[in-house]
């Protein structure tokens, strides 16, 4: 049973390694990211402003929201996106392990219910 178990966790292991640097996968994760990172960009953000400002500090926070959102937002949402890409193929990942282990659980414990 123990030995099993190691081998269902070492198939684990090889199925998360795979996912994250096999490059098949690694192509797929990253056109995925692109393709998220692009959406999550191409939303619209607008300020509401209690009271109207002046015409030079409108044009400042403009100036500072296009800048933000050209030179620092795409990186960031990239790496976001990139964790919760892997995040789910780990957890789908997790989610094999459990199943293989309730079925080897379920398969060795019906021969000594009889």
């Amino acid at each position: 049973m123990q030995r099993k178990f190691q081998q269902l966790l070492h198939q684990y292991k090889v199925e998360v390694f795979h996912a994250e640097h096999d490059k098949k996968s690694v192509e797929e994760i990253s056109n995925e990211c692109l393709h998220l990172a692009e959406d999550v960009l191409k939303a619209k953000y607008h300020y509401h402003f209690e009271k109207m400002p002046d015409a030079s500090r409108a044009e400042i926070i403009n100036m500072i929201n296009n800048y933000v959102r050209d030179a620092i937002l795409p990186p960031l949402v990239e790496k976001l996106v990139r964790r919760q890409v892997l995040a789910e193929k780990r957890m789908l990942a997790q989610q094999h392990l459990l199943e293989a282990i309730l079925e080897t659980l379920s398969a060795d414990s019906a021969p000594a219910q009889r």
